[in-house]
């Protein structure tokens, strides 16, 4: 009987084994690393590679890939090895990398490989296998050369997908789109489950929790829900076929959280506690690179993306380091929230926020990207004249970090600035204003914000009230509430973005369509049609 223990890797021609992994942060080089090893041959009694594969993070010379094992009970506390390759084409014959990676149990049997030495601007293939099985085939992609000439980036937008409100309908359509990657804005899990949600997956899904109501709270826990939703054979299409940039937003760990202080501002230690699991949880299913590997309730989670000459993509997260929202969250006027007025609020935190403008301030390429995750534009939410309601948990909660970060992009000249924005459940796009309430001040960017993918049940075209809410807010141009995702063209001289809808997620099957085409015209402010 063949023992699969750490030896048998450390016996293998080291230069050639590391060549191979790309420096994977899973591969065990020492017999101290791992505390117990499993006996084979490896067979399972369920579906190895039950929760997809993903890759993720695009660089010119490689990617990271993912997969996790999903191990019976007698393998729960050893590390299980498996093999993956990548090729030229979809069909696996044509490889040029290979190796093996170990599946440990400190980080619930996930693996990630990340590969080097591959080729910029190109397509690979790759797949996974373990205790006797293959997994599917995924599509992945490059990035181009920094300074590389690029004359076309498509990509998605998407975010929101709670599994108890909707079929992932949408993820089906975006992996027909042939994408160069895929920006998840957010909200992958939520921590809540209700009891109307859990009837609805019995019903539709065929799937029974006795998980916690007051929400996910211990390692254990986020690792099932993670289960849950990783899945659903649309979302692990969506992932087998193109490269996922992802940022969580806060039901990854708890509604509205802000730094230290969960939603009810409680202890904060226990808040950490719980923070410290989710990051945890949320490295292990991310296709992510091991400097993202979590340090307690501490992980670094922005970063930037270069796509050749033609865009900055600048990753930012607006839940670590932020102020908490003031005057007790929701939605408030100034006069009921002169806090959200004052000097020094943040919602990136002093390093975050350096970094990002240094960044821009350095930028050369011909589109500057923050991917991120709540809505920067000044939102008054009522429909009535007499009534104003900014949300205290946006950029509207925190007004001098948005003037100090348009302030600059306007006093610096940074060209082209587009923000990609999920939370809300809506289709929004329009005008970033260096002051939102004088309608002739100078536009510095733009911010397009992608509807959810099943957060909020099957929506409508508009709502009620949403022409009056339009005319208060002037700077916003369209507005749509159906579920769906964004699809962005890109060129040097244009940056057309497609709002792409469904009609329904409570039943599956949708058809998916084009809500509405805007396009930037690189140089110029205002969106048009395209």
């Amino acid at each position: 009987m063949e023992r699969y223990c750490v030896d048998r890797y450390v016996t293998m021609d080291r230069r050639r084994l590391l060549k191979g992994l790309g420096g994977s942060a899973l591969l065990t080089t020492g017999a101290a690393s791992l505390a117990a090893c499993a006996s084979g041959p490896l067979r399972f009694d369920r579906h190895v590679f039950g929760l997809g594969i993903a890759s993720g993070e695009p660089a010119p010379d490689g990617v990271v890939l993912w997969t996790k094992v999903t191990a019976p009970p007698s393998l729960d506390r050893h590390a299980i090895p498996l093999r993956w390759e990548v090729a030229h084409d979809e069909f696996m014959i044509k490889t040029v990398q290979s190796g093996e990676a170990l599946a440990r149990p400190e980080l619930g049997h996930a693996v990630h490989v990340e590969l080097n030495g591959l080729d910029p601007d190109r397509v690979y293939f790759y797949r996974f296998y373990a205790g006797g099985e293959a997994s599917m085939v995924g599509r992945t992609k490059t990035a181009p050369l920094e300074n590389a000439r690029v004359d076309h980036l498509r990509f998605a937008v998407c975010g929101c997908q709670r599994r108890d409100a909707g079929f992932y309908t949408a993820y089906v359509h975006m992996a027909d789109e042939d994408l160069d990657f895929v920006y998840h804005s957010g909200d992958y899990i939520y921590e809540s489950l209700w009891q109307r949600a859990k009837d609805w997956l019995r019903i539709q899904l065929g799937v029974s929790h006795e998980w916690p109501d007051d929400g996910v709270r211990t390692l254990n826990y986020f690792r099932q829900r993670y289960a849950l939703y990783k899945s659903d054979p649309l979302l692990q299409a969506a992932h087998a076929a193109a490269p996922f940039i992802t940022i969580w937003d806060d039901h990854e760990i708890d509604n509205n959280w802000a730094a230290d202080a969960d939603q009810f501002d409680g202890p904060a230690e226990l808040f950490l506690l719980r923070r410290a699991a989710a990051f945890q949880a949320y490295y292990e299913m991310m296709p992510l690179r091991r400097r993202s590997m979590p340090n307690g309730p501490m992980m670094q989670a922005y970063r930037r993306f270069a796509w050749g000459d033609l865009a900055d993509v600048s990753v930012l997260d607006t839940r670590q380091y932020r102020s908490n929202q003031p005057c007790g969250d929701g939605k408030k006027s100034r006069e009921q929230c002169p806090e959200s007025l004052a000097a020094g609020r943040t919602m990136l935190g002093a390093k975050q926020e350096a970094w990002l403008t240094d960044g821009l301030g350095r930028s050369r390429r011909r589109w500057n990207v923050l991917a991120q995750q709540v809505m920067m534009m000044q939102h008054d939410r009522s429909s009535k004249d007499d009534v104003i309601a900014y949300h205290m948990d946006k950029w509207d909660g925190a007004v001098d970090a948005r003037k100090r970060l348009l302030g600059f992009v306007h006093d610096h000249g940074v060209p082209n600035l587009v923000t990609l924005t999920g939370d809300v459940h809506e289709n929004w796009a329009g005008d970033l204003k260096l002051d939102f309430d004088d309608p002739n001040s100078p536009t510095v960017g733009h911010e397009f914000v992608a509807t959810s993918i099943s957060s909020g049940g099957d929506g409508g075209d508009q709502r009620k009230g949403t022409a009056a809410v339009l005319a208060q807010n002037p700077h916003m141009k369209f507005f749509n509430d159906q579920r769906g995702y964004l699809l962005c063209d890109v060129t040097p001289e244009r940056w057309t973005t497609h709002f792409r809808v469904v009609d329904h997620v409570t039943n599956p099957g949708a058809a998916i369509r084009t809500r509405r085409s805007l396009v930037i015209e690189s140089g110029r402010s205002g969106l048009v049609e395209a």
